[in-house]
């Protein structure tokens, strides 16, 4: 897959806008769909504040900055534009019976020889991969986040997914900067798997009383070399989200990864995390952590 080639970005959150940024900057031509209009804006204009930050930190030249917003399209709705895109990247909430609608829309609308990769942290790539026509065509590729920062990407393989499509999404991963790993489809594939067990005991350690949120976060960092603690890792990402994650993998590998019941009772108070200003921390409106928020014994 050349770049200039078209790749469609489903789902402007967080993820979507990162990935829509990397594409971009990388020379890819990116249309970015949401129904959701004000998402849609939202993440217009924090791809262009990236690359401002970009030119400004002198990663990224004027030129090829200009260029690489000149290549980005906005869409409310996945339509006719889809006939000429090589890949689409589907990055919706862990919600498969949404998933599942994008991606059988999306197999309508593609060319026949176009890849379809779901952005799931969690989910079955395989049962995703048999809503459409081209299961041989489809992979998991999981980005993390920021996405601009962040250098790994996951490709997951389904049953029928064939070497020539992981080739395939290899060489985008290359040309975005950064490195893959190709696993074999199984719950939670390596990092959500590592990644929602350490933050599930986090929190069970928090609800118990044994450490502040800080202090369990700094002995992550400081023990380990970990950029971010469980914690602030669960406020970036979205308690919301990983509950979905510790469900799922709960229902599917056992009692190990019950979901703690302080994340619930936060999902239920809505302190999803940093893009609702508060999780185990509160966050300004520049999305800052505010200094001793962090939730002490709560459980």
């Amino acid at each position: 897959m050349s770049q200039m080639e078209k790749i469609i970005v489903v789902g402007a959150g967080l993820m979507g806008t990162g990935i829509a940024y990397s594409c971009a900057i990388s020379g890819y031509r990116i249309l970015l769909v949401d129904a959701n209009p004000s998402a849609l804006d939202k993440a217009v204009g924090q791809i262009n504040s990236l690359v401002a930050a970009g030119v400004k930190l002198g990663k990224l030249v004027e030129a090829a900055g200009k260029a690489a917003l000149e290549r980005l399209e906005a869409a409310i709705e996945l339509d006719g534009r889809a006939s000429d895109a090589a890949l689409l990247i589907e990055t919706a909430t862990e919600k498969i019976d949404i998933k599942l609608a994008i991606i059988g829309k999306a197999d309508e609308l593609l060319p026949p020889e176009a890849i379809i990769a779901s952005n799931t942290s969690a989910l079955s790539i395989s049962e995703l991969a048999a809503a459409t026509r081209r299961p041989t065509q489809f992979a998991g590729m999981h980005f993390f986040n920021p996405v601009h920062k962040m250098k790994l990407v996951e490709l997951i393989r389904g049953i029928e997914t064939t070497q020539a499509t992981v080739e395939r999404l290899k060489a985008v991963t290359a040309a975005l900067g950064k490195t893959s790993i190709v696993v074999n489809e199984a719950p939670g594939f390596t990092t959500s798997r590592m990644s929602a067990l350490m933050g599930n005991e986090a929190m069970y350690m928090l609800a118990e009383g044994v450490a502040s949120a800080d202090d369990i976060d700094t002995s992550l960092r400081m023990a380990f070399n970990h950029p971010m603690g469980p914690l602030e890792l669960g406020d970036l990402t979205g308690w919301d989200t990983r509950l979905s994650v510790l469900q799922y993998l709960h229902q599917t590998m056992g009692e190990k990864f019950r979901p703690c019941p302080l994340i619930i009772k936060m999902v239920k108070a809505g302190r999803y995390g940093r893009k609702v200003g508060r999780g185990v921390y509160e966050y300004d409106a520049e999305g800052q952590k505010i200094a001793g928020s962090g939730l002490r014994r709560a459980g």
